[in-house]
């Protein structure tokens, strides 16, 4: 039953966690193990576990709280079971499961820290102006969304409504939604008001990573961000993985953040391992469209919560950060159907003959992604599945 392949993406390396239920019984916090969910709860408390009531649902959060050295005695005591003798009666398949948001989302932030998809931006919106902001490589751009709309994968995404120019100001579902393919990061410890987080403290804040859809209605928000950022453009509905893959599962993925070609300040100073090695890949009505690879992310993790916390602002347990649409150099690596179509200039046309500018109301986008593991293997951040289902007028 639980004999994985040792490169096996949800095998021992892995080990995400998520809350899920059985039959609409209550939730709990569950493990993936290949295609099973281990209720962690019942183990820990089988086993007498000192930390078994933070595994006991409805959310991550308790254990999230909890800090470092819990997280990994808890990853330790659970890898440590699954090799001695794993008891099937606490697995259940995962086509038998509910899974639900796992964390109980405090707030939400996303950055703009791909330089490829800023320069596409740049040069769709301002054609004939520099491709950057002045301020893009000093600092992390970001704004901050609306974590009361953070959906888990499988939520269906209601196409939003809004007012956008045709050429004059109109009222209409949106003409131009789309998908942005992220990663995002969910914080376990708190600071106090006027704390800041150094870079060199990620690892002490942070507990795992999620993978992120920012769905974004492009003509919504081109109306609006003039001059502030994103609003209603946004804020409908963001969807992240229902697996939370622990941040020591991604230690054989931390690379060389790019060249950068500008000095940051010192706030802002990262190590030779800031980056990470994550390869994405979405699909749209069942074809693969892309494969953004996060590695080339401009702006590391690090980077992001040290300048979402320098001037004082406290952190909380369940805030989500997400990077910004991940974009690599070539085409077939950008991260939005802003990009890839070029604004609608450029149709993209799927496999079956269909050819797409936006998503249309039906599309199901998938974003999945792996990283390397040890001796070779992969490590699985499961997915982040949404249809796009019509407007409500």
């Amino acid at each position: 039953m639980f004999d994985l392949a040792p490169d096996h993406p949800f095998g021992i390396t892995a080990l995400p966690y998520g809350i899920f239920s059985v039959g609409g019984g209550p939730r709990r916090v569950g493990v993936r193990y290949g295609g099973y969910v281990l209720d962690a709860c019942a183990v820990a408390r089988r086993l007498r576990w000192s930390y078994a009531d933070l595994l006991a649902g409805p959310v991550l959060n308790p254990l999230m709280a909890a800090g470092p050295d819990v997280w990994a005695a808890v990853r330790a005591d659970l890898r440590d079971w699954l090799v001695a003798d794993p008891d099937p009666a606490l697995f259940t398949p995962l086509r038998d499961v509910d899974l639900h948001l796992p964390v109980e989302v405090a707030d939400y932030v996303d950055f703009y820290a791909a330089e490829q998809h800023a320069v596409n931006a740049g040069r769709i919106f301002r054609p004939d102006g520099p491709a950057l902001p002045p301020n893009w490589k000093h600092l992390p751009l970001g704004y901050h969304g609306r974590a009361g709309t953070v959906v888990v994968s499988g939520t269906p995404v209601t196409r939003p409504v809004g007012q956008f120019r045709d050429p004059d100001p109109v009222f209409g579902p949106t003409r131009r939604l789309d998908f942005e393919a992220e990663v995002g990061f969910v914080v376990g410890v708190p600071t106090a008001p006027g704390e800041r987080v150094a870079v060199a403290d990620f690892d002490a804040h942070v507990f795992g990573v999620v993978l992120v859809n920012d769905w974004s209605a492009r003509d919504i928000q081109r109306w609006e961000t003039a001059p502030l950022g994103p609003f209603l453009g946004k804020s409908f509905a963001t969807s992240i993985s229902a697996w939370v893959l622990p941040l020591a599962a991604l230690d054989h993925a931390r690379v060389a953040p790019p060249a950068r070609d500008m000095p940051v300040l010192p706030y802002l100073s990262d190590d030779a391992r800031a980056g990470l090695d994550i390869a994405l890949t979405v699909t749209l009505a069942g074809h693969v469209i892309t494969r953004p690879p996060f590695g080339v992310m401009y702006w590391t993790p690090a980077q992001q919560l040290a300048h979402l916390t320098v001037n004082g602002a406290s952190l909380r347990t369940g805030d989500l950060f997400a990077s910004g649409t991940v974009s690599g150099p070539d085409r077939d690596q950008w991260g939005s159907l802003l990009e890839l179509s070029w604004n609608g200039r450029d149709p993209l046309t799927l496999p079956g003959g269909e050819r797409r500018t936006f998503l249309a109301d039906g599309d199901e986008v998938v974003i999945t992604a792996t990283a390397p593991g040890p001796d070779g293997g992969r490590v699985g951040l499961g997915e982040v599945r949404g249809t796009v289902a019509p407007a409500r007028t």
